[in-house]
């Protein structure tokens, strides 16, 4: 199965959101980029999530949101992003449907200008360069109001950065820093694939 087949097994008609998305921010030709999980797949090894986070431009933001209405999505308004998500079918539940969100504070903006383009889908998208990317994790995994299971999830896209990725390791946070050193000495090869046969 490719990519996009797995994904749409997962998230329903996500691929073919993602790319009605992207496409609809170049015909615009406004300056965005994706942070974010999906942003993470782009640089270690593939974990799906529901969830595409943005970075636009943000004077250059409402027009994309009213395409986005014309071609039925809604869109929900909250302090830290604006939500949007195509509506959903009868036999579809908006659970299982990918969520578009755009980050509204200000201190992502210049993630958009050092964004590289990287492969999402198959398909050449910006994405926030990895230290950029790094740092936006660091910012949601330390917010102190985020659920536990953001924050969790969070953490794992750090250390999958960081293991696929070994030069930003001094970019984690010192409590995940030390739980990987721990392992390394207890003999796990953090950097590698686990051979030992353990579940």
């Amino acid at each position: 199965m490719t990519e996009r087949e797995i994904y749409d097994g997962v998230i329903v008609n996500g691929t073919k959101d993602f790319i009605f998305v992207a496409e609809t921010l170049r015909r615009h030709g406004t300056g965005w980029c994706v942070i974010g999980g999906l942003a993470v797949n782009a640089y270690a090894p593939a974990v799906y999530t529901a969830d595409l986070d943005l970075v636009v431009i943000s004077t250059e933001l409402e027009p994309i949101l009213a395409d986005l209405r014309a071609a039925d999505f809604r869109i929900k308004e909250f302090p830290f992003s604006i939500n949007a998500q195509r509506r959903a079918g009868r036999t579809e539940t908006s659970a299982n449907m990918l969520m578009v969100q755009f980050t509204r504070p200000d201190r992502y903006q210049p993630f958009v200008e050092r964004a590289v383009l990287r492969q999402i889908f198959g398909i050449d998208v910006p994405v926030a360069a990895l230290e950029d990317l790094m740092q936006g994790k660091l910012w949601a995994w330390s917010d102190p109001t985020r659920r536990a299971g953001k924050h969790l999830k969070d953490g794992s896209d750090l250390v999958r950065l960081a293991e696929a990725h070994p030069e930003v390791f001094p970019m984690l946070p010192s409590v995940l820093r030390e739980e990987i050193e721990k392992r390394r000495q207890e003999g796990e090869n953090p950097w590698g694939d686990d051979d030992s046969g353990k579940p």
